[in-house]
C-alpha cells in the first residue's frame, strides 16, 4: 500500500513536466535544448514564428516545471535542459506502462 501512494505522490510531482510538455512550442524548445548547451531566447526564436516573448513565456513555463534554468553568459540568459527533471517524469510514464501491460495479462488470463 506504502508503494501506490508514494507512486501516486511521484505522479503528482511530476504533472506540472507532463502539463508543461502537452504544449508543441514547449516541447519544440526541449528538443532544441537537448541539443545543445545553452541557448538564448533570441537562438531559441530562429528560423520559428514564434516571437521572443512567446518564447520566453514558453521558457518561464518550462522553468516552473524544472524542465529547465537560464544563467548568465556575459549579457546573454542561456537556457538549459534540466535532463534529470525530464528523466524522473518518463520513469513514472514507464512505471505506469508496466501497470497496464500488468493488468492486462490479468485480464487475458481471466478471458481464456
Amino acid at each position: 500500500m506504502a508503494r501506490a501512494h508514494a507512486s501516486a505522490a511521484n505522479l503528482e510531482e511530476s504533472a506540472p513536466v507532463f502539463a508543461a510538455l502537452g504544449d508543441r512550442t514547449r516541447l519544440r524548445i526541449v528538443s532544441r535544448l537537448s541539443e545543445s548547451t545553452g541557448l538564448s531566447t533570441a537562438k531559441l526564436t530562429s528560423g520559428t514564428r514564434v516571437s521572443r516573448q512567446a518564447v520566453a513565456k514558453h521558457l518561464n513555463t518550462l522553468a516552473e516545471a524544472g524542465l529547465v534554468r537560464s544563467r548568465r553568459s556575459g549579457r546573454e540568459r542561456l537556457w538549459e535542459l534540466q535532463a534529470a527533471r525530464l528523466a524522473r517524469a518518463g520513469r513514472e510514464l514507464e512505471s505506469i506502462s508496466k501497470q497496464w501491460d500488468a493488468a492486462l495479462e490479468r485480464l487475458r488470463r481471466m478471458v481464456e
